[in-house]
């Protein structure tokens, strides 16, 4: 089985084990909602926050990939979460010859499938409290809820909220978060 395969596989498994339905505890806003006409791509170009996330995908290369059919989930940060990150990291990312580490970095924010905030809380409770997430890059996410929120830890340990979730799109779902993810 392919890793796209396994991953949707574990997700039906976890849905068909699981009978208890748990709202998500973040839903997007009409705004956000009335985008699935538009790609990832499309949608994150026009919310006004993720100018610094689209940048970076121009610069790896990935926006025909991510304006295929998919379907693609994306944890996408906001420029806010890029901020954050050490002065002169995303000048040198998008640098040409950086390509391929931020192409690592992109691919770690994307899952294969499409996975919505009530499938990744029903595979957290289904799994104990924690969920581990495969992405795209062939790394993991681990996804916990805290305070009534979608909590993901990378790699390197550091977490990040999901502060908006579902917003669909014609290729996937995006889940708007507040940090970046780094892989090992």
């Amino acid at each position: 089985m392919t890793p796209k395969t396994t991953l949707i596989a574990a997700v039906a498994a976890a849905l068909a084990a699981t009978t208890t339905l748990v709202t998500p505890p973040v839903l997007a806003d009409n705004h956000m909602a009335k985008k699935a006409e538009s790609n990832i791509v499309q949608t994150a170009m026009s919310t006004g926050m993720h100018n610094t996330l689209v940048a970076a995908v121009k610069a790896a290369g990935l926006v025909d990939t991510l304006s295929s059919p998919g379907p693609f989930t994306v944890f996408a940060p906001t420029d806010a979460a890029f901020a954050k990150l050490p002065a002169g990291t995303v000048e040198t990312l998008v640098k040409p010859e950086n390509k391929g580490t931020l192409t690592t970095i992109l691919t770690y924010h994307a899952v294969p499938g499409k996975v919505t905030a009530g499938d990744l809380v029903k595979l957290i409770n289904a799994n104990g409290g924690k969920a581990t997430i495969t992405t795209v890059q062939g790394g993991t996410l681990t996804a916990m809820l805290e305070g009534g929120n979608v909590v993901i830890t990378d790699a390197k340990g550091g977490k990040t909220t999901v502060v908006k979730a579902d917003v669909m799109t014609s290729n996937g779902v995006v889940h708007v978060t507040d940090g970046v993810f780094l892989p090992a």
